[in-house]
């Protein structure tokens, strides 16, 4: 049974008496390849057959919503661990959908704890947020100086059967990285459109969609941000819908992606450029097949 696990307001990530859905796993390396070493999940959270993408250890986990998609008032709980030298690609199995929420904002608390040298790359299929809905994603992660993270949403607004384009009350993800015990970055994404079109002028302009992507590693620099940087511009310019992109370095050994796009692809393909990159450049890993299709 996994413990309870409390964030530095006081708040706990794991009660079982409200949580609509939870996942608690532990990853290990043993024998040359990244195993789950501990694994519990009850609700509507599960986790489907591991599967190795390339030749490297790292292990390959799918997150599953069974109940197909959040609801007013859902709680969702997620605890992730690295240990030293392992390694963990946790993706999703399609869209997290949020549906309305008249009952309450959903919540998803999700805590990620890496060892020394280990790597996390979470790359989830994209949040898609309906009308009235209103959804809370705080992530907290407690990692080694050695080890390696990188994170990635993408926000796209749900559509109506005739094309139209819904509006969602707010959309929040809240990141903290904490780096050898100390807050190293502080990410707060807040998108509310409330009463106003998405596409609205005096909102996010002609956009619709909303892309972040999070690293962090201790050879991440100035050098490696600003041709990082030219790689998401090249990629951005080859699409067929316009994407803007903004990258900038964090203050402790990584870098920060905004994207603003009006489709998932464009979005997607930026943000993916980047961790292809970093793959190739940090660890000579081939380029990410999900192999969802």
């Amino acid at each position: 049974m996994a413990q309870a696990r409390r964030f530095d307001d006081g708040s706990c990530l794991v009660d079982q008496s409200r949580l609509t859905g939870e996942l608690a796993l532990r990853i290990e390396r043993r024998a040359g390849k990244d195993v789950a070493t501990s694994q519990f999940h009850q609700g509507a959270l599960r986790v489907l057959r591991p599967h190795y993408l390339d030749s490297t250890p790292q292990v390959c986990y799918t997150v599953v919503n069974p109940g197909g998609g959040y609801l007013g008032a859902d709680t969702y709980g997620v605890d992730v661990q690295v240990a030293a030298s392992a390694s963990l690609l946790l993706t999703t199995q399609s869209a997290t959908k949020i549906y309305r929420t008249p009952q309450g904002e959903a919540l998803s608390r999700m805590i990620v704890e890496l060892e020394q040298d280990a790597v996390l790359e979470y790359l989830p299929d994209q949040l898609i947020a309906y009308q009235d809905a209103s959804y809370r994603q705080e992530t907290v992660v407690k990692m080694d100086s050695s080890s390696s993270l990188v994170i990635f949403e993408v926000i796209t607004p749900g559509w109506s059967p005739d094309g139209q384009l819904f509006r969602y009350d707010r959309i929040r993800l809240r990141t903290e990285i904490h780096v050898d015990g100390e807050l190293a970055v502080l990410d707060n994404l807040l998108v509310e459109p409330g009463a106003q079109a998405v596409e609205s002028l005096l909102y996010l302009q002609e956009y619709t969609h909303v892309g972040m992507l999070l690293a962090v590693d201790s050879r991440i620099d100035s050098q490696m941000v600003e041709s990082l940087r030219d790689v998401a511009y090249e990629v951005a310019e080859q699409q067929s819908e316009p994407v803007h992109v903004g990258v900038s370095e964090t203050a402790t050994s990584g870098l920060s992606v905004r994207t603003l796009g009006t489709s998932t692809e464009g979005a997607t393909a930026v943000l993916m450029s980047i961790v292809n990159e970093l793959r190739q450049r940090l660890r000579g890993q081939a380029a990410v097949q999900l192999r969802k299709y």
